[in-house]
């Protein structure tokens, strides 16, 4: 019992050593988060049609509860761009953005995802996030930056651009409008965009998007901009809300499920790939099942507390990194300043015009779209590289969730296709030695005459049964064959299928008066072959270590038989 509480609060092991030289570095990084948090809480609120006030709710318990739950000692969480981005997409069609009952949507969108996430995380189910491979969440980010920036022109412009999850349609709607493009607004945030560019490159420690929100705010309010145009966020509700369970029915949930399951898995991965990062240069590890559990745990705590969806964020943990933090109670250290920010200070944000928090959004997205990527994929793996770019125009034509929905499967069929289509070699003997190697690959080996010997590389199973059977009838309609040589050293696994098609191909190369033999067989493979039989059926021509004594073997049968191989 004392090992499954330590498991599910990890918290409790840093507690037990906790020392004053802990605070000292975790005070200044909680402090740090927070003074970044707490603008783009309320933007990427904004971002998904919510109340500046939902971000800033969702910024409190749940950052407490993983605090005492994760394992990562540096993962900043809160509210995200691709969550927000994911929330809005789902809730758009369903309510009007920001109304009651859309954000009654996203609560109870927070409340699934918890469960989801905590469901998965207890199941040990973790291994789902593999079908998200690297190049589909590399085309998918990269779209959903751009279409995170688009939605944010109508902030930029000063103007009313109806919401779409395809991009096209947002700049063609923006187009259309240019003519009624309010300059004030579009000055304050084109230079709040500047702004937030030339510190992060010439003074990146400072915290630039608490700077802009300020002087844009300053600004906003000594010149009256409100009065002329310029849309501001106005009234903050101060204080905190009251806990409770927004009101659903089963219709409710069904509508919402799938978004619930998409935004799941990619907060997760996104969590998970910076918190291993982080581990990894901190020299600890982090484990992904209870990261399920925590951040799980963290969205039922934001949907109770009338949050929406949160997960780990690159850009804030990075920054809680750099800034020292040694553990969750740097997190714990962020909640309160928010906390204290909503009871004390939300008359500060009255004047806080909404094309700062645009601006905010779109400088922070942007660094998500990862050209270095294509780069080494271009150069890496092609394959991999159009599964990337066909991600990236789904998402960006069809919207979000058809996006990732187009990638995934496509990541899946490629695998499939991979798997039930594996590599083979035909291997020759190198001059004076008794190695074997690939033909395609070594000019100067030399097959052994008559004897086609082939690797391989994959497990036989049923799936590639088919595709191994066509291979050997392409090569053996050579009439010079008279024995082949299966290298087994690359075969890991045997299923029933791929058994009794090699006991096919012994009774009909037999018949044919051709010799089959294996070697490098591997233990696994050879109990397979024990019990179906098989063994017994090839005899010592099964048994051989090495590829040569093999091919040796073939060689002496046929000298004894008086036939020669061409």
């Amino acid at each position: 019992m004392p090992g499954l509480v330590l498991r599910m609060f990890p918290a409790l092991a840093w507690m037990r050593r906790y020392s004053r030289a802990d605070l000292r570095q975790d005070l200044p990084a909680g402090l740090t988060t927070a003074v970044m948090l707490i603008p783009q809480a309320m933007a990427y609120a904004m971002l998904a049609g919510l109340p500046p006030t939902v971000g800033l709710y969702a910024s409190t318990l749940p950052l407490i509860v993983y605090a005492f739950m994760g394992s990562s000692r540096q993962l900043a969480v809160g509210p995200v761009a691709m969550d927000s981005l994911l929330v809005a997409t789902a809730l758009a069609p369903l309510a009007t953005v920001g109304g009651p009952e859309y954000v009654a949507y996203a609560v109870t969108l927070a409340l699934m995802v918890g469960v989801i996430q905590a469901a998965l995380g207890l199941v040990r189910a973790g291994f789902l996030v593999n079908f998200l491979s690297q190049p589909v969440v590399g085309g998918f980010t990269s779209a959903a930056a751009i279409i995170i920036g688009l939605s944010q022109l109508k902030h930029l412009l000063g103007v009313d651009i109806p919401r779409s999850p395809q991009a096209h349609k947002v700049v063609l709607a923006a187009l259309e409008r240019v003519g009624e493009v309010d300059l004030y607004t579009l000055a304050l945030g084109v230079a709040a965009i500047v702004a937030l560019v030339w510190m992060k490159k010439r003074v990146p420690k400072w915290p630039r998007a608490l700077l802009v929100v300020a002087g844009s705010t300053l600004i906003v309010w000594a010149f009256g901009l409100d009065q002329g145009g310029v849309a501001i966020v106005a009234d903050v509700p101060a204080g905190l809300p009251a806990p409770g369970l927004p009101r659903f029915d089963v219709e409710t949930l069904q509508t919402l499920l799938p978004a619930a399951l998409v935004i799941s898995l990619i907060a997760f991965m996104e969590a998970i790939s910076v918190a291993q990062a982080l581990a990894s240069r901190n020299r600890y590890a982090v484990d992904p099942n209870q990261e399920f559990v925590a951040l799980g745990m963290a969205n039922i705590a934001a949907g109770f507390f009338r949050g929406y969806p949160v997960t780990g964020g690159f850009s804030r943990s990075a920054v809680n990194d750099q800034a020292g933090a040694r553990t969750g109670a740097a997190g714990l250290v962020t909640a309160a300043v928010v906390i204290i920010t909503l009871l004390f200070l939300t008359e500060l944000f009255f004047y806080l015009p909404k094309a700062a928090l645009a601006a905010v959004i779109m400088t922070a997205v942007f660094g998500l779209i990862d050209l270095g990527k294509v780069r080494q994929l271009w150069a890496v793996d092609r394959a991999d590289l159009t599964l990337l770019g066909l991600t990236f125009m789904s998402t960006l034509v069809l919207g979000i969730q058809t996006g990732i929905g187009i990638g995934v499967g496509a990541s899946v069929l490629w695998f499939v296709i991979r798997a039930t289509r594996p590599h083979t070699a035909i291997l020759g003997r190198l001059p004076g030695t008794t190695a074997y190697r690939n033909v395609d690959r070594f000019s100067e080996v030399e097959k052994p005459p008559g004897t086609l010997v082939i690797r391989i590389d994959a497990s036989f199973y049923f799936g590639n049964v088919s595709f191994l059977k066509q291979t050997f009838a392409k090569h053996l309609a050579d009439p010079k064959i008279v024995d082949v040589v299966i290298d087994g050293s690359s075969i890991n696994r045997l299923d029933s299928s791929a058994d009794a098609a090699l006991r096919e191909l012994a009774v009909e190369f037999a018949e044919r008066g051709i010799g089959l033999y294996f070697a490098g067989l591997k233990g696994p493979v050879r109990d397979t072959m024990q019990r179906s039989g098989l063994a017994e059926l090839l005899g010592e021509r099964g048994r051989h270590l090495l590829v040569h004594d093999a091919v040796q073997a073939a060689l002496q049968t046929r000298k004894a038989q008086g036939l020669q191989a061409s």
